[in-house]
């Protein structure tokens, strides 16, 4: 029987026939169970009869924005990287069929382990532990953009150069055809960002759009045992998708913040200071100020956080949220100011 949290997304019947079929040794029936975290593509944890998981992914329910939520490209993404140095989940199955349940979904194995969400999941550890972690996050990001494209067949995934100016274009056409409400902040950050755009220091590597602790398993030795959620992977600039990151190792003292409940608050993480030096010292790039990339992080958060409340308003006329939409327009309200703040003396 299928679990109260995967009573959307998920028609058990049609589903349950599909991944016996498709998927090696699955035995039905399953359970399955939707995995909390993120606000965009559901991923729910999968267990048959003989307690063997899976994890299977599917889009958001509701409407959906253009180019978004592709499955399929997130397969190839990480079937090309299964034998590179950035370890992810092995794919078990593809379904492009949307009539098994509503839309494309994929089933990889699923990677038990510690995921670091809020500074709960912190409380077991040391120090050092906090250390091994860290050094794992940045490593594995350095060998993601110093990956090899062509050697691993992902050359053509996008466009190769001006991965900031086809990402403010892109968040541009999200926002003008998702948004609910007026915010003309959006567009005042969005014409001066464009109008500042630097020069790209260094070659195009792949970036994953949304790499944090939030998006990896670790191991018990704290090492990195999986990176997720590939949704927003593209080719890109490192330096972007570092500063991307960056702004969700959040200090003690910082006054608003990516995440409502972030983990690198805790002191027994390292400041995002100190990120910025292990990174910059050891991935080989001569790189200047990050302060754009910042501005263009937080412009790009809200932008992403709009997508949601679109989402969340739609489920609401459903009767189906559990959160309220005017909580996330406050939010972005305030990730904006955030980032105009940010740009005094940048942009």
């Amino acid at each position: 029987m299928a679990t109260e949290a995967a009573s959307t997304g998920i028609d058990q019947p049609r589903v349950d026939a599909w991944l016996a079929a498709h998927v090696t040794d699955a035995v039905p029936p399953f359970t399955y169970e939707q995995i909390m975290g993120g606000g965009s593509n559901l991923t729910f944890r999968v267990v048959d009869a003989q307690g063997r998981q899976w994890a299977l992914r599917r889009p958001p329910i509701g409407p959906l924005l253009a180019t978004a939520h592709d499955m399929g490209r997130e397969v190839r993404i990480m079937t090309a990287l299964a034998p590179s140095p950035v370890a992810v989940p092995a794919c078990a199955a593809y379904c492009e069929d949307p009539d098994v349940t509503g839309a494309p979904f994929y089933v990889m194995n699923f990677v038990d382990g510690l995921v670091i969400r809020n500074l709960a999941s912190t409380e077991a550890m040391t120090r050092a532990d906090a250390d091994r972690a860290t050094d794992s996050l940045i490593d594995t990001q350095i060998a993601l953009h110093t990956l090899d494209l062509e050697a691993y067949g992902l050359a053509d995934l996008a466009r190769h150069g001006d991965y900031v100016g086809r990402q403010l274009a892109r968040w541009r056409r999200q926002i003008e055809a998702g948004q609910t409400r007026d915010a003309p902040l959006f567009f005042d950050l969005h014409e001066r960002l464009v109008a500042r755009k630097p020069v790209e220091q260094v070659p195009p590597g792949l970036a994953h759009g949304d790499y944090r602790f939030d998006n990896v398993v670790l191991d018990d030795q704290f090492a990195i045992a999986a990176v997720l959620d590939w949704e927003l992977c593209t080719i890109g600039d490192p330096i972007a998708d570092f500063a991307w990151s960056l702004e969700y190792w959040s200090n003690e003292s910082d006054p608003v913040s990516f995440l409502s409940d972030p983990p690198t608050a805790s002191n027994i993480f390292v400041t995002r200071d100190e990120v910025v030096d292990r990174y910059r010292s050891r991935c080989g790039f001569e790189f200047g100020d990050l302060s754009y990339y910042r501005v263009f992080s937080w412009w790009k958060q809200a932008c992403i956080a709009e997508g949601a409340l679109a989402r969340q308003m739609e489920a609401a006329r459903r009767g189906s949220t559990t959160r309220d939409p005017a909580d996330t327009a406050r939010h972005i309200d305030d990730l904006l100011a955030h980032a105009a703040e940010m740009a005094v003396g940048v942009l």
